[in-house]
């Protein structure tokens, strides 16, 4: 389908651009939203007529968006999620869990001005896009953590599923051995070290036990010659 854009859409065009589009995304989208008309005689001589006003009333709503953004743009939102030992989600946080998040903050948002390629489904900071106007984007940082204790350490850098990996190997050698039983890293290299050592002894005795076989053998030929003189 033909349309006439009535504001600037990414990867579309700018206002008062004619370009060609799906009939499903017209139909769906840009018509009922009122981002675009037809592209026919009648609706380009309306926007001819209607351009000066369109374009002062994007100049105002472009305006209005900075302002949001100057305020917006940066900014940390903690959302709290219950999830696994390996950080992993039990759900995930959506574009509407963030629209509802920032308008409590104070950002009257809609869930279709944020930029999720798919719902977040792990802790940690994850940097979101939204959309406050087509010539104007805000980046948030949305802090997904199973406490705000945890949102604060995130927030400092901490990777809060180190410390749980590091604690569940630390379980698991303690459960090799039993309770009152230390073991230090000496021990273990002795008890490695040990087999070697006793071996030494066998090889000194295999030595002696050749050689006295050889020396006996030498005597019993001496005593063979003294004979035959």
């Amino acid at each position: 389908m033909q349309i006439v854009l009535l504001e600037r859409i990414a990867k579309l065009g700018q206002m008062g651009d004619v370009v060609n589009v799906k009939d499903g995304y017209a139909r769906n989208y840009l018509l009922p939203q009122g981002k675009a008309l037809r592209a026919n005689k009648a609706n380009l001589e309306r926007f001819e007529q209607d351009r000066a006003q369109l374009e002062a009333r994007n100049l105002e709503r472009k305006a209005d968006a900075e302002a949001v953004d100057s305020k917006l743009n940066g900014e940390s939102f903690v959302v709290i999620r219950q999830s696994g030992d390996t950080g992993q989600l039990y759900g995930s946080v959506t574009t509407r869990d963030i629209s509802e998040l920032l308008s409590q903050n104070g950002f009257d948002t809609a869930r279709n001005q944020i930029v999720l390629a798919e719902p977040i489904k792990t802790l940690g900071l994850h940097e979101v896009n939204v959309i406050l106007h087509p010539e104007v984007t805000s980046t948030v940082i949305v802090n997904v953590a199973r406490t705000e204790e945890e949102a604060e350490r995130q927030a400092a850098g901490e990777d809060v599923t180190v410390e749980q990996t590091d604690d569940e190997e630390t379980m698991a050698v303690e459960e090799v051995f039993d309770d009152g039983v230390k073991v230090s890293l000496g021990e273990a290299e002795a008890s490695e070290e040990a087999p070697a050592e006793d071996a030494a002894p066998e090889v000194e005795e295999e030595v002696v036990e050749e050689a006295t076989g050889a020396e006996g053998e030498e005597e019993s030929s001496d005593n063979e010659e003294e004979s035959e003189d």
